[in-house]
């Protein structure tokens, strides 16, 4: 149940669930309380527009991203890639496909060919309520060997629905396996969420971001007068961003109100 809240109350807080509410509202008091209403509608309208604002969508992503830039990587005992890379091969996808977040597997398959880590640790289960199917991990595995990681390298851990769960069950097999050191793989807006519980579980877990969005694109605007204006438009791209970097703050908070930062 906290699993199937932690996924909707939040909803209701980023961008566009808040500007629906606010608009239901202000159609409920229309007739009764106009000014009340126009006062919502107003705000509504001021949300979507700073949220799917080039500058601002930017700055909230940067914020997370710039928090741990690449380094020079030094060898490990493994390199752990976390979940939300792939979607189901569920009709009429003919196999696995990729999302967004599926650099982090090509990331990963970079740093086992440059023989950083002997291992590959994939980790994400399969929600019940989100469609049946294989778990994340062995769909992750499929694609891992098809970039060349042979399945002698790669272990799977199928069973964590959400990222404190993944630092609690890679830390078992990394207990068992007698692994010391890994090389944490993740989309670069959510390793400061991941990096900070793996360390609360003391593990050794060096940060391997990738999956940038931001990157060095806010030097490009500044120089030029024509992207600048373009970038004080509204954006569904832009909106969708936002509410990723405002979802990694919320999932923050909730985290650490349970403990587990």
């Amino acid at each position: 149940m906290f699993l199937y809240l932690s996924k909707l109350l939040p909803l209701f807080f980023y961008p566009l669930g808040l500007a629906c509410i606010l608009i239901i509202f202000a159609l409920i008091t229309l007739w009764k309380k106009p000014r009340q209403a126009s006062t919502a509608l107003t705000i509504a309208l001021v949300v979507l527009l700073l949220a799917s604002n080039g500058w601002v969508s930017r700055s909230l992503v940067r914020s997370l991203e710039f928090q741990n830039i690449p380094q020079q990587l030094p060898n490990a005992d493994a390199i752990v890639v976390l979940g939300g890379a792939t979607k189901p091969a569920f009709p009429p996808r003919p196999s696995v496909d990729l999302s967004e977040e599926s650099d982090r597997m090509f990331y990963a398959a970079q740093l086992y060919h440059q023989k950083k880590a002997p291992f590959v640790i994939l980790s994400g289960g399969r929600i019940d309520w989100s469609g049946a199917g294989p778990s994340e991990s062995a769909d992750m595995a499929i694609i891992m060997q098809q970039l060349g990681v042979p399945e002698s390298a790669i272990i799977q851990e199928p069973d964590s629905l959400n990222t404190y769960e993944n630092a609690v069950n890679v830390k078992k097999i990394l207990r068992s396996r007698q692994f010391n050191q890994v090389l944490l793989v993740t989309s670069a807006m959510h390793m400061p969420r991941s990096l900070a519980i793996f360390n609360k579980l003391k593990i050794s877990a060096i940060p391997a971001p990738t999956d940038f969005l931001a990157s060095g694109d806010m030097q490009y605007i500044s120089n030029s007068s024509e992207a600048a204006l373009l970038n004080l438009l509204p954006e569904a791209e832009r909106l969708y961003q936002s509410t990723r970097a405002l979802k990694e703050y919320v999932g923050l908070v909730v985290y650490r109100l349970r403990g587990w930062l």
